[in-house]
């Protein structure tokens, strides 16, 4: 009764089984991370994407630039903007990220990205990937970095996120077997999940944290949660000097609002989707989705972003200007870290943390009551030179 829709299916889970094989194995053969203090030229790269992304790169990058004058001067920084992510590119050549885009990208070492819409079922619109998983995945773009911090509240947390695998990695090829039964795939390798852990052990031991809480749900998804748990535990006993522990997804989520337990928690290890969702509940603690950056880590690229959306609604309403870009600063901040100018990016940091939480002279409202997007990068910039004089 069934046979043909079986087999239709069967094939395209062959597919999907050895394209994955063929990833574990390609990450088996990786290089060393690349050396920033080596490299002659850092080329960054600017890319906008779409609804107020452009708006808040823009911003980010103008900041960035002033930060940097000198080394862009003297020819050891490169900007590189690059244009093509918006959805209506996207659908015109139903790719993702456009070939030509994608070549652009691969001639950047670091690449500061605006957020980008992904269709979704219903509104009308081709089925296309999200152009961030893409990205992740042609660029090898293994590890989600989200640091979260409120040091009055002791909250000071960094996780995880493995960003290749999980239920993201080929969330666009589920199976509809037939009309009644629909089929998406959740993928864990030994490659992958041993990566993210070893990442998130050598920044608790660089930093000095003495936790790292490997969150899963491996009670219920017991073959591919139950293989990140062990594999990340097992990298976790190189480490005798950091406490591993482990948390179920859904009480994670409750103890973060615990007032007291949320205390103990200092780095996290996550597969792809719990990953996501949880970040987005901890920047709620500092001040929302628009006041925290994320980076995503390779070893041969990085891409540093906002971990909120396009929000097509603020364009629609005319308010684009009215955007807020610390999200992206806060993740220009990370970019900073990441290619070696520490010094910049806690300079940039400090002036953040006066202008969003200390002195606020120009408070970001998405409205006209409030400062614009350009009005508060010139606030960064002054607070910047405050700070540096």
């Amino acid at each position: 009764m069934y046979e043909k829709d079986i087999e239709q299916a069967t094939e395209k889970f062959k597919a999907l089984l050895t394209e994955q094989l063929e990833r574990n194995d390609r990450i088996k053969s990786e290089g060393d991370f690349t050396d920033f203090e080596t490299k002659e030229k850092i080329v960054i790269g600017v890319c906008g994407g779409d609804g107020i992304g452009p708006i808040i790169t823009k911003e980010s990058a103008r900041v960035l630039e002033y930060l940097l004058q000198d080394e862009v001067d003297a020819g050891k920084v490169e900007f590189k903007v690059i244009d093509g992510l918006t959805i209506e590119n996207r659908i015109a050549h139903m790719q993702a990220i456009p070939d030509d885009v994608m070549e652009e990208l691969k001639q950047c070492d670091v690449i500061l990205k605006g957020p980008t819409t992904t269709p979704q079922a219903g509104d009308g619109r081709p089925n296309i990937e999200s152009a961030n998983v893409a990205m992740r995945k042609a660029l090898d773009l293994f590890a989600n970095v989200r640091p979260v911090r409120i040091p009055e509240q002791g909250i000071d947390w960094t996780f995880f996120r493995e960003n290749t695998e999980g239920a993201y990695a080929v969330g666009s090829k589920g199976v509809n077997v037939n009309d009644d039964l629909a089929v998406d795939f959740v993928v864990t390798t030994t490659e992958g999940s041993e990566r993210i852990a070893r990442l998130a052990y050598e920044y608790a031991k660089n930093n000095k944290k003495d936790r790292v809480s490997i969150i899963q749900k491996a009670n219920v998804i017991k073959t591919t949660d139950g293989k990140f748990l062990n594999l990340c535990k097992n990298i976790g006993k190189k480490y005798p000097d950091i406490t591993t522990d482990e948390w179920y997804i859904d009480i994670t989520t409750a103890k973060l609002i615990d007032e007291k337990r949320r205390r103990d928690f200092k780095v996290f290890i996550l597969p792809n989707l719990y990953g996501d969702i949880i970040t987005d509940e901890a920047a709620e603690f500092q001040g929302g989705v628009g006041t925290a950056g994320s980076a995503n880590i390779g070893k041969h690229y990085a891409m540093f972003e906002a971990i909120h959306g396009s929000a097509p609604r603020m364009i629609k309403e005319g308010r684009g200007d009215y955007a807020d870009p610390c999200s992206m600063l806060r993740a220009t901040v990370m970019l900073l870290n990441h290619i070696g100018r520490n010094d910049k990016a806690d300079l940039l940091e400090k002036a953040l943390d006066k202008c969003m939480f200390q002195e606020k002279k120009y408070v970001i409202t998405g409205r006209e009551d409030g400062a614009t997007c350009r009005e508060f990068g010139d606030y960064v910039m002054d607070t910047i030179q405050t700070l540096n004089s």
